[in-house]
C-alpha cells in the first residue's frame, strides 16, 4: 500500500483528538484553554497502523489525531513534514469524548514555520 503523501502547499485545518478518556487524559483535557499549544508526535518508523500523538505543553499525552489524517501525516512528518498544533475548542463532558477536544493544525509545506519556542 502506497503512503500518501503530505500537503504540497501549507494547510490548515481542524480535527477532533481521539483517545482523550483514557487513563488521565481527560485531566489533561480539563486543563486546556482555547488557543493553547500542543505538541504532535508521530509514531515511531516502521509502525504498523502509525498514529500522531497529540501531547500537551510539559507533555502529557492528550489522544491521537484520527486515521485518516495520522495515515499520511504519521509518515509525512517522519520524512521532514513539520506542523502546529492549538487548542481550537475544548467541549465540556456532556459532549461525546471524540468531539471534546478540537484542535487546529497548521501543516508547513517547506518544513518551515515551526520552532523549538513554539
Amino acid at each position: 500500500m502506497e503512503t500518501p503523501s503530505g500537503p504540497p502547499h501549507d494547510e490548515i485545518f481542524r480535527t477532533p483528538v481521539y483517545g482523550t478518556v483514557f487513563g488521565q487524559r481527560m485531566a489533561v483535557v480539563h486543563r486546556l484553554a482555547t488557543h493553547d499549544r500542543l505538541i504532535l508526535v508521530p509514531d515511531p518508523p516502521g509502525t504498523d497502523n502509525p498514529f500522531v500523538w497529540v501531547h500537551a505543553r510539559g507533555g502529557d499525552v492528550v489522544g491521537h489525531l484520527p486515521e485518516s489524517i495520522s495515515n499520511w501525516m504519521a509518515p509525512w512528518m517522519l520524512d521532514g513534514g513539520r506542523a502546529a498544533a492549538t487548542v481550537a475548542k475544548v467541549e465540556s463532558d456532556d459532549v461525546a469524548s471524540w468531539r471534546r477536544l478540537i484542535v487546529e493544525i497548521r501543516c508547513y509545506a517547506d518544513g518551515g514555520g515551526v520552532t523549538s519556542e513554539e
